[in-house]
């Protein structure tokens, strides 16, 4: 895979006047957060050189650019998982292609099971940290020194001034932001209850089966990060059977709320 051709030729498509600072990646049901976008463009990840489409309902697979508060936003939404059979490389290579493309700062949102007992469903949280359970990692093998360095520190995974900004976005649209760690999974299968309660308490809030990836990658490259977590149901044990679908449901109720906190965080 040539991230440096992909991002050549999204210059090429969007004749960017300025390479937008700031990218949105969404998760599961949340494309609609994106509705605040102005004067958008879209283009399919299948028309992308070395895109690759997810097979997960309520993912895009799109590429949009749009304009906030007088910049240009590039967004892409839906993203590919583990759990599809898809390597490291293919999950990590968007954010690999944005680093490519110029972009500074990368927004990465996901659904999420809430595993702290004060959340609810319908909560968003903002992540400041995070606990890699897949064993896994974008940057095993050789590394490429162009990227990043062969040890990145992850002191501060999630940006403390990208983090100050979400809290002053959500301040100005009234919206109460949480804050935990996200533990990351492979799937596809939910966690079982005792996995739960193994995540809460070595300091887990939520747990999806994304983003992680995708901020290793990003914080290899130099990107900033900020993640948020819309949580869609309490995890294994709390509450009912869990399904993909109600996952779905609940991203999309949550659509108004994401769409407001990000306006505002894009327009600062």
């Amino acid at each position: 895979m040539n991230r440096t051709e992909s991002a050549i030729f999204l210059r090429e498509v969007f004749d960017f006047s300025e390479v937008p600072r700031t990218a949105v990646i969404t998760g599961s049901g949340q494309d609609g957060a994106l509705s605040f976008l102005t004067e958008r463009q879209e283009l399919p990840f299948s028309e992308i050189p070395y895109f690759t489409s997810s097979t997960v309902p309520g993912h895009g697979s799109k590429l949009i650019v749009g304009r906030c508060g007088g910049r240009q936003v590039l967004a892409l939404c839906g993203r590919r998982h583990r759990y599809e059979g898809c390597t490291m490389e293919e999950i990590v290579y968007p954010v690999r292609t944005l680093a490519a493309l110029g972009v500074r700062e990368v927004v990465l949102l996901n659904a999420a099971g809430g595993i702290n007992l004060s959340f609810l469903p319908g909560d968003l949280m903002l992540i400041t940290d995070h606990i890699n359970l897949s064993g896994q990692s974008p940057l095993i093998g050789p590394n490429d020194d162009q990227l990043g360095p062969r040890f990145p520190d992850m002191s501060e995974a999630y940006s403390a001034e990208l983090i100050r900004r979400m809290h002053l976005a959500a301040a100005r649209c009234a919206l109460r932001l949480r804050e935990g760690v996200y533990a990351y999974t492979p799937g596809p299968q939910f966690e079982t209850p005792a996995e739960i309660r193994y995540m809460r308490t070595i300091g887990a809030d939520a747990v999806g089966m994304s983003t992680v990836p995708e901020v290793i990658a990003a914080r290899h490259a130099g990107l900033l990060v900020a993640g948020v977590s819309g949580i869609t149901n309490s995890a294994a044990g709390i509450a009912g059977p869990l399904s993909h679908e109600e996952v779905l449901r609940a991203g999309e109720r949550m659509n108004v709320k994401l769409s407001r906190l990000l306006e505002r965080f894009l327009e600062s």
